[in-house]
């Protein structure tokens, strides 16, 4: 990765630099000094990624990079791990196809909180916009500035994106735990506490400040104590819009997010509640400060003030319950006010993370990607009770990793028989023992950690991790730092007088965040602090125990948050604890793919005919079967008891590589037969409409009543001449050569070319000047753009004359396929303007003409086309000098209509299965008789137009652009007369008369006087012929019988 452009990245490019090694298991050695080095040369130059095997080793940049954009989106979609440079986009799009594949839940494990959560969501979360909106919500009220880092997660949150079964994404649920609530009421100097107390306070309107009693950041004690009020790269104001605009997309009313505000301002005003010593109890200090929190949070300020200087105390005394007043001193007043703000705070929270799940509520569960986003392990001068539960959390999931990559994957090894070499770890079970165990942990059920000693000196590597000092001292010295305050943010207790002072708040929202029944009888003791972590670090390891699990694991190159500062010993002691020389050992000497057999025979069932679609004997022998018919070394694969092993990822890639190519020839051969389908069914619908444009309105010519349309007659695909003047996107609808007539009815030759936007006219000239004078050169003589275009006249006769009419002068063109042409012009007419082509039908057409040179004596003018009666298919053109009279004999009745169009093309259909042409049914033409004397004895009683075989002459412009054929030829369709009894050669033969370009696989491409074997005559009016070797269908209309 670097910051010099998109496409140096790719695995096609040439002169890639290469930095390290993108794969650490290709490490010659294989100690903590080389992989920190390599480490430090990738990052030096912007390569933040590095794998060990499947596992992404990410390096903070401290700074934007250019390769998060949908470019690499694209490109890692699909993409197989070795043919782009590591990303965290190629370990998502991973995770995506593996759940896809074995139908089993996956999920990523983020081992600290970096820049890569978001670009992770943003390549997973083509989802809901709920999902993407609720990270700036949960950001402002859960992130917060700390000394290492400037939008800190101060909560751990496990985000499922849930899928249907056919991958689409439709739903999703977010997991919140370990929120840092004592940041409201108390941190470290040069912190902040969460984002929404600052983007509140910068962006609230005059009218919120107003109502919610917001004024400058110094005014408020929960804010000033830490001196750090602004960030450099965080604009709140701004943020604080997107706030708000995150809560409407999913779904939180405008009431409820005014309330939400009020409660956050509430919190404010409650911290700036002071207390004073009045004879050894705690008393307020200025009563005026009650009146704001009191009115924001809708309850009684004398109660307010009752409940944060006394409380209730239960006791029983003879089986008797009585309750006790207790007046609390400032210290104990102090640790109420903040109790109440805190919960109040997590509550809030709470409230949005359900709204963000009701909005992606999914009815049932089908596949889901879990993403787990937590902060790292913590230490600073000062830690508390919060940095020892966070580390605590981490050592959890450093076992997972631990468990899985390490001690698991070998131990199936030697399971499954597999040639194994032991590779000795540290394994951290003992730490988390150490905390949590039932006889001598730390963290306890409804008890406090005090005086409890530890063996750790025995653990060698653990030893002065944890040590509990004494009872008195309270304190604990953590292996990251000296805890203090352990028991007391342990206890964390909400009383039951605060949860009736917030019960009575005459605010049902408020009263809805405080659900508690405090009727309930109470047994034991209240539950812990530490002991609601402990259950939620356990139930959290048993979710992702359940997935299939990925890992990044992160690490932080510095602690002065700047780019390419590089602190090498803080780097090795992340490298060593995070296991990563262990890992590259076991992934190097191990296996990088494991099914067990009826997984992998599922899989691969596609590669030979034997295994597909199920493998009917032996599970062992069937893989070996598949290995076979890819001829994959025997050195690359182990079988194990019910395992199959594969040790490198190129050899997995073969068989991924072979399955996709069995299946994208199957795709094809479908993808053929279905588009063979359509493209016949459009054409029949095309030659419909087009014959549906001209009914009742103009006579026909028996050509065009069955002829396909083919589109484009020149060629344009390997004509660059022509195509130069078109747009360099621009599809090609219809293209053949026209008669255009200038004013004088002079006949010129033009390339017509019409696509979606514009009709073009192409001509030629000598070039007059330069080093290509005297060459013929094509030009642009004319471009009219659809929408432009405001009415196309024609004749009622069977001519082939058309005008175009345009604001500025007309067009007078000759086209032999003037039905494809308008019908495709009507269509791309009213998808440009939604209106229907004017269609103009007279005998008598107006054209207007183009205006040559200046003043009135210059105007266009205008001239006309007389269409009358005559004899014959030719048109016979006599020019005046402002009229071109055109003589042409009748056509086929104006209300002909195309015939049994579905009827062909359910016989092309068939032929394609069978090759063999159904005869025409009931409705299909009758033969001609066979006794040319008989119609010549009964040639007086016969109508004149059954001997007139005019009609069937081709038109002047054929495919190739062949002149029309003055003898008569046979009647397309099948209904020629048999020959004379005469021998007849051994295979019947036809010439070409025109050029034809296959439209289908199965059918003939020839060129004009072309001589073709003929297999098969058929009704239709499609034949089976063969030409140079090659056999398939052709138009008989395109032909001659020899």
């Amino acid at each position: 990765m670097g910051s010099r452009g998109h496409y140096r990245y790719h695995w096609q490019s040439h002169n890639v630099k290469q930095s390290g090694v993108d794969d650490m298991v290709l490490l010659s050695k294989i100690n903590e000094d080389a992989i920190v080095e390599n480490l430090k040369k990738r990052y030096m130059d912007d390569f933040i990624f590095t794998y060990i095997g499947p596992v992404l080793i990410s390096v903070n940049p401290f700074k934007q990079m250019p390769y998060f954009g949908e470019k690499e989106i694209e490109m890692y979609q699909g993409a197989a791990q070795y043919e782009n440079p590591p990303h965290i986009y190629a370990l998502a799009d991973n995770m995506y196809r593996n759940m896809m594949i074995d139908r089993e839940n996956q999920c990523v494990i983020i081992s600290k909180v970096t820049f890569n959560f978001k670009f992770l969501k943003k390549y997973l979360y083509h989802v809901k916009d709920i999902i993407l909106q609720s990270n700036p919500l949960l950001e402002a009220f859960g992130n917060a500035k700390t000394v290492r880092n400037n939008n800190s997660s101060r909560f751990g949150k496990y985000v499922e994106i849930q899928f249907s079964s056919g991958g689409e994404p439709d739903g999703g649920k977010i997991s919140n735990f370990l929120l840092e609530k004592s940041r409201v009421v108390m941190r470290n100097p040069g912190e902040r506490s969460f984002h929404i107390f600052y983007q509140l306070i910068e962006g609230a309107n005059g009218d919120q400040k107003s109502s919610l009693g917001i004024t400058k950041l110094d005014y408020y004690s929960y804010l000033n104590q830490s001196g750090s009020y602004k960030v450099d790269d965080i604009n709140d104001k701004h943020d604080f819009q997107e706030t708000l605009h995150a809560m409407d997309v999913i779904g939180i009313s405008g009431m409820d997010r005014t309330l939400v505000l009020q409660i956050v301002a509430g919190i404010l005003h409650l911290g700036n509640i002071g207390f004073k010593e009045a004879g050894n109890y705690a008393a307020v200090e200025n009563d005026e400060f009650l009146a704001f929190p009191a009115f924001l949070l809708g309850i009684d300020q004398h109660r307010l003030k009752e409940k944060l200087t006394s409380r209730k105390i239960d006791g029983k005394w003879g089986g008797k319950s009585e309750s006790i007043d207790v007046t609390l001193n400032v210290e104990q007043a102090c640790f109420t006010r903040d109790a109440l703000s805190k919960a109040l705070h997590a509550r809030v929270f709470d409230y949005l993370v359900e709204s963000i799940n009701k909005a992606m509520v999914k009815d049932h569960q089908e596949l889901n990607i879990g993403v787990l986003d937590i902060y790292g392990f913590e230490i600073f001068q000062k830690n508390g009770f919060e940095q020892f539960c966070i580390n605590f959390v981490n050592e959890k999931l450093q076992q997972i990793f631990i468990e899985l990559t390490l001690k698991a994957e070998q131990e199936e090894y030697v399971q499954e028989g597999i040639r194994w070499t032991p590779i000795e770890y540290f394994n951290n079970k003992i730490v988390c023992d150490l905390i949590e165990s039932k006889e001598r942990g730390e963290i306890k059920s409804n008890t406090y950690p005090l005086s409890v000693s530890c063996p750790v000196e025995s653990h060698g590597r653990v030893d002065g991790l944890y040590t509990l000092r004494s009872s008195h001292d309270r304190s604990c010295d953590h292996f990251r730092g000296k805890l203090k305050g352990f028991c007391e943010r342990n206890r964390d207790v909400l009383f039951t007088d605060l949860i009736e002072l917030m019960q009575s708040s005459e605010i049902p929202f408020i009263r809805a965040l405080f659900p508690e029944n405090l009727n309930a009888e109470k047994k034991g003791r209240p539950t812990t602090a530490g002991s609601k972590i402990k259950k939620q670090a356990n139930d959290l390891v048993s979710t992702l125990m359940k997935c299939t699990p990925h890992y990044i694991r992160c690490i932080k190159p510095n602690e002065t948050k700047k780019p390419k500062d590089w602190e090498e010993s803080r780097v090795k002691h992340q490298v060593e604890y995070l296991g990563l020389k262990e890992n590259i050992r076991v992934r190097r000497a191990g296996y990088a793919y494991r099914r067990v057999f009826r997984k992998f025979l599922n899989r691969y069932a596609i590669l030979t005919k034997e295994s597909w679609p199920t493998w009917r004997g032996d599970e062992r022998q069937g893989v070996l079967h598949l290995l076979r018919s890819v001829n994959m070394d025997q050195d690359q694969y182990q079988l194990g008891h019910t395992k199959i092993f594969i040790k490198a990822p190129e050899s997995l890639f073969l068989l991924e590589e072979t399955r996709e190519r069995k299946f994208d020839g199957y795709a094809r051969a479908i993808q053929t037969a279905w588009r063979k389908y359509c493209a016949r069914k459009k054409y029949v619908q095309m030659r419909e409409e087009a014959s549906d444009l001209l009914l009742n309105r103009k006579e026909r010519r028996r050509h065009s009543l069955d002829r396909n349309f083919v589109g484009d007659y020149l060629g344009m695909d390997d004509r660059p001449e022509l195509r130069q003047f078109v747009g360099k996107r621009e599809k090609i609808d219809f293209a053949d050569k026209v008669n255009k007539f200038d004013r004088r009815f002079k006949s010129i030759k033009r390339d017509l070319i019409l696509t979606p936007k514009s009709v073009y006219l192409i001509g030629r000239e000598k070039v007059k000047q330069g080093p290509e004078k005297g060459m013929v050169k094509e030009v642009l003589k004319r471009k009219i753009d659809v929408e432009k275009i405001m009415a196309v006249s024609l004749s009622t006769m069977q001519d082939d004359f058309m005008i175009l009419h345009e604001e500025e002068y007309d067009s007078l063109l000759e086209c032999v396929f003037k039905t494809e042409v308008i019908s495709l012009l009507a269509r791309r007419y009213e998808e440009r303007t939604q209106k229907k082509l004017p269609l103009k039908f007279s005998t008598t057409l107006e054209m207007k003409l183009k205006k040559e040179g200046w003043g009135p004596w210059n105007a266009g003018g205008a001239r006309q086309v007389q269409f009358i009666q005559g004899q014959g298919d030719v048109a016979v053109l006599r020019p005046s000098n402002k009229m071109l009279q055109v003589s042409i004999g009748p056509g086929l009745p104006k209300n002909s209509r195309l015939k049994n169009a579905n009827h062909t093309v359910n016989q092309r259909n068939s032929q394609h299965h069978s090759n063999q042409r159904p005869t025409p049914g009931n409705t299909a033409r009758p033969f001609l008789p066979t006794n040319v004397s008989q119609l010549k004895d009964r040639g007086s009683r016969q109508a004149p137009q059954q001997t007139n075989l005019d009609f069937l002459k081709v038109p002047d412009q054929g495919a190739a652009g062949a002149h029309r054929q003055s003898t008569n030829r046979p009647t397309p369709g099948g209904g020629r007369p048999k020959p004379a009894p005469k021998p007849k050669p051994q295979v019947p033969q036809c010439k070409a008369l025109y050029a034809y370009d296959a439209q289908d696989t199965d059918e003939l491409s020839f060129n004009a006087d072309d001589i073709i074997d003929i297999i098969k005559e058929d009704a239709s009016g499609w034949w089976t012929g063969r030409l140079r070797g090659k056999q398939g269908l052709f138009p008989n209309n395109y032909v001659t019988k020899i």
